[in-house]
């Protein structure tokens, strides 16, 4: 399944959405539904951020990036309608976060994009300082495969956990059934799916079972080793990237895995709602994904959790992409180019997010990130004209 693919089919379901709104109002005629209408409410996820500064000249005409999978139906839309309207060709490489790390560090790609962002440790091992630019919110949802059974299911964070860890192996365990007494629930195994490879979604996944499962952090051995974007996983079968998880559950009856909404919506899978810090169940959308960052306090690097937010009506399972790029640049064109395609996507990019189900970032937030490009320079001097720090 190609990023293309992916960006095609989520902008004809999202062009559905926007007509009917995020939520259902009725009961699922399959046995389940979403129990919150926030998402019903039509809701405008188009920030119209102004250009935060002016296109430097002299860009390089090419880019190239690598990262995030969570990210890469946006960035293939970014990248398409930045070279329409810049005529500047960006290439990204959907590899995971983990290897879009180790390709900034090595100098191989002009930005990496991580949905975990880069620890001090990450940093020891670059060539120089990086700055870590967030770019989009989104959602990780639970998608399953379950036929007679629509969207909607209910799940805590308690019996997320003890799936992930083999305890609970039966879709109609009593724990499940419970949480959906109006759903006949097979007896069927669930068929645990999980990434592979070094994952910034499995980063996200793993930081609200840490936060809510404490069997969970048992069973990994603490909380130091609960959560990440490698996990030393109790139970399940791997498969690499967004993509691969995406088929991996479309393909196989019983199926439960964690994917970035809009996957989830492209192949149309099933997906549920889960019960966020409030206790409410809630529909993963635009507007509940904007609500998890409400009193968050982001610290200098803008790196962290944004999982089982306070907000009443968040979505619990909340990340963002973050572009990893060296603050101090060596080739003046790629660096004038590097700081005009991040510009764009931090103002006209941002109206891009909700076509494809994620959620621009807030007024604030984006702001801090555009004083993040602020501070790239090239032998000392700031590319846009003034220190930042």
């Amino acid at each position: 399944m190609s990023v293309k693919t992916l960006t095609t089919l989520g902008a004809l379901t999202c062009l559905a959405l926007s007509l009917t709104g995020c939520g259902t109002d009725g009961a699922n005629p399959r046995g389940a539904s979403f129990g919150t209408q926030v998402c019903g409410q039509n809701w405008a996820i188009a920030p119209h951020y102004e250009q935060p500064f002016q296109p430097r000249p002299g860009g390089a005409a090419t880019l190239a990036g690598a990262g995030s999978s969570f990210a890469a139906p946006l960035m293939a839309d970014w990248t398409q309608h930045y070279r329409d309207e810049r005529k500047v060709d960006i290439s990204y490489q959907s590899v995971g976060s983990g290897a879009g790390v180790a390709q900034i560090q090595a100098g191989a790609v002009d930005f990496g994009a991580s949905d975990t962002g880069m620890s001090d440790d990450d940093i020891t091992k670059a060539k120089g300082p990086v700055l870590q630019v967030p770019l989009l919110l989104g959602a990780v949802v639970p998608a399953y495969r379950l036929d007679r059974v629509d969207s909607g299911l209910k799940f805590t964070g308690d019996v997320l956990g003890k799936i992930y860890t083999g305890t609970i192996t039966k879709w109609n365990d009593p724990a499940l059934t419970a949480l959906n007494p109006e759903v006949s629930l097979p007896d069927l195994p669930i068929r645990v799916v999980h990434r592979s490879d070094s994952s910034g979604t499995t980063g996200i996944w793993t930081d609200y079972l840490t936060k809510v499962s404490p069997e969970w952090v048992q069973k990994l051995g603490g909380p130091a080793t609960a959560h990440g974007r490698d996990i030393a996983w109790p139970v399940g079968t791997g498969a690499k990237g967004n993509e691969g998880l995406t088929d991996q559950v479309k393909n196989t009856d019983g199926a439960l895995g964690y994917l970035e909404l809009q996957y989830a919506l492209a192949q149309d899978l099933t997906y549920g709602q889960v019960q966020n810090a409030a206790g409410k169940f809630i529909q993963p959308c635009a507007l509940t994904v904007t609500k998890a960052v409400n009193a968050v306090d982001f610290p200098p690097n803008l790196v962290t959790s944004l999982t089982n937010g306070a907000d009443p009506d968040a979505y619990p399972i909340v990340g963002t992409t973050y572009a990893l790029i060296y603050q101090n640049q060596t080739d003046p064109a790629r660096a004038a180019s590097l700081a005009n395609f991040l510009g764009w996507v931090l103002s006209s990019g941002q109206d891009r997010n909700g076509t494809l189900s994620y959620a621009p970032l807030g007024p604030g937030l984006q702001s801090r990130a555009v004083d993040q490009i602020k501070k790239m320079t090239i032998n000392g001097t700031a590319i846009l004209g003034t220190s930042q720090g």
